[in-house]
């Protein structure tokens, strides 16, 4: 039976985590390995300079005082005794990973881990909602994208990034990575004793267009955006280019 590594940067005890494990039950043996804590825009960071501990909070489900990343690594190698899973899947986030923004992203860092460790992994989001959040349609795309990749597989080094719109959706798009012009607002205050301090809020969601085929195109049209990614950023269409300057 395939091993199925379910983690996530909403924490331990969301309730998206809770109802991607279950939809995958149906499909292998599922461990729950999460941060204790939300880690919400920690992106792909790992614990150096201090100890991790891991906490048995019930049967298949424990809990890292750490990132996803060291999530992964732990359950990996502890947890499963240096054996790799079959499938790592990390979500259900509430609020989507789109585009630029993966690089924040701790549940796309989930499945990134896993493709760097050698295992397939896929990442699922949700649209941020201000009701209470219906996890089936994306629990639900989940599973059918998880059948397929352990049936099929991946190329090396790749992973899938999931984002569902909210409601029902009309169907699944295979989408590119969208762009959107950068913009961070940072908010200036001061304490009560005089001291300034700063919060940075949420970029400008200004996207570029792409003919359709990005998942920020996709979602907004209401379907599941299926992106397909890899940890390689070299830029090539600068290389050959570099080269002939500096070589």
């Amino acid at each position: 039976m395939p091993v199925i590594l379910v983690t996530n940067d909403d924490g331990v005890t969301s309730e998206g985590i809770h109802a991607l494990a279950d939809a995958m039950r149906p499909l292998g043996e599922v461990l729950v390995v999460a941060p204790l804590q939300e880690a919400s825009a920690i992106g792909h960071a790992l614990t150096l300079r201090r100890p991790l501990r891991i906490e048995p909070l019930r049967d298949g489900v424990y809990g890292v005082d750490g990132t996803p990343t060291d999530c992964v690594n732990l359950a990996c190698a502890i947890l499963l005794k240096n054996r790799l899973p079959d499938l790592v899947v990390s979500g259900i986030n509430k609020g989507w990973n789109l585009g630029d923004d993966i690089t924040y992203s701790g549940t796309v860092s989930g499945a990134l881990e896993g493709a760097l460790l050698g295992s397939p992994g896929i990442a699922v989001s949700l649209k941020r909602s201000r009701k209470n959040y219906d996890f089936g349609p994306s629990a639900d795309a989940a599973a059918t994208v998880a059948a397929a990749v352990l049936e099929q597989g991946l190329p090396p080094r790749s992973f899938i990034n999931i984002n569902v719109p909210g409601g029902t959706p009309k169907g699944v798009r295979i989408t590119t990575q969208a762009k959107r012009n950068h913009v961070t607002k940072i908010s200036s205050r001061t304490d009560p004793r005089g001291t300034p301090y700063y919060w940075i809020e949420e970029a400008l969601d200004e996207y570029h267009p792409d003919s359709g085929r990005s998942d920020y195109e996709a979602v907004r049209a209401g379907y599941v955006s299926v992106t397909p990614l890899q940890p390689d950023m070299t830029a090539y269409d600068a290389l050959e280019r570099l080269a002939a300057i500096l070589e």
